[in-house]
């Protein structure tokens, strides 16, 4: 629905998928969930990028919570912005006061209740943990779109909740029917 819809559409609770060209570092080959999209700006978080060295339980130990029913998942990097700031991103069975429900199945918590929850095995059923985020000011996610920098994908549970993230960019990708040997870095009109 939004791969051809971006200049001044809505993107929240697309992907966004870094095109070949990226010469970012900190985007080659990401894959970002849009939380929220709109004329001041946007915010994404990046779901196939791990943090090294660090998961969950370790995580929680960190903040003093006992990790009890936390699963021994990874912590993504979520992007370059806030880089201390934690968000669980998760599916919208589990919903409090300070979470953001962003589609029908999926919602943006950014508590410290919500990895308690986690590890008393009371939190969502699916979920990415990430530390940062991406952030663009108004109008820089459309320039950058327009640049050729990101390709706008249907997000689908598998990609954002999946644990293949070495594959998670090529998957992405063949959603659009695409390999990333045929993608241009050249913006361009046919």
């Amino acid at each position: 629905m939004y791969e051809d819809d971006w200049n001044g559409g809505d993107l929240t609770g697309s992907l966004l998928v870094a095109m070949p060209s990226m010469t970012d570092e900190r985007f080659e080959r990401t894959v970002i969930f849009v939380c929220a999209h709109s004329e001041d700006g946007a915010m994404g978080l990046v779901v196939n990028k791990l943090m090294d060295d660090l998961t969950l339980p370790a995580l929680l130990r960190q903040l003093k919570i006992e990790p009890g029913a936390a699963e021994d998942a990874p912590i993504h990097y979520g992007g370059p912005v806030e880089s201390s700031r934690g968000f669980v991103l998760h599916t919208a069975d589990y919903v409090q006061e300070s979470t953001m429900v962003i589609t029908d199945n999926v919602a943006l918590t950014a508590t410290i209740e919500v990895l308690r929850a986690i590890a008393r095995g009371e939190g969502p059923t699916r979920k990415v943990m990430a530390l940062g985020y991406a952030g663009w000011t108004a109008g820089q996610l459309d320039s950058e779109i327009q640049a050729n920098g990101w390709l706008s994908v249907p997000a689908d549970e598998e990609i954002l909740f999946g644990t293949d993230h070495a594959h998670k960019w090529e998957r992405a990708l063949a959603k659009l029917g695409v390999t990333p040997g045929l993608l241009s870095g050249e913006a361009g009109h046919a």
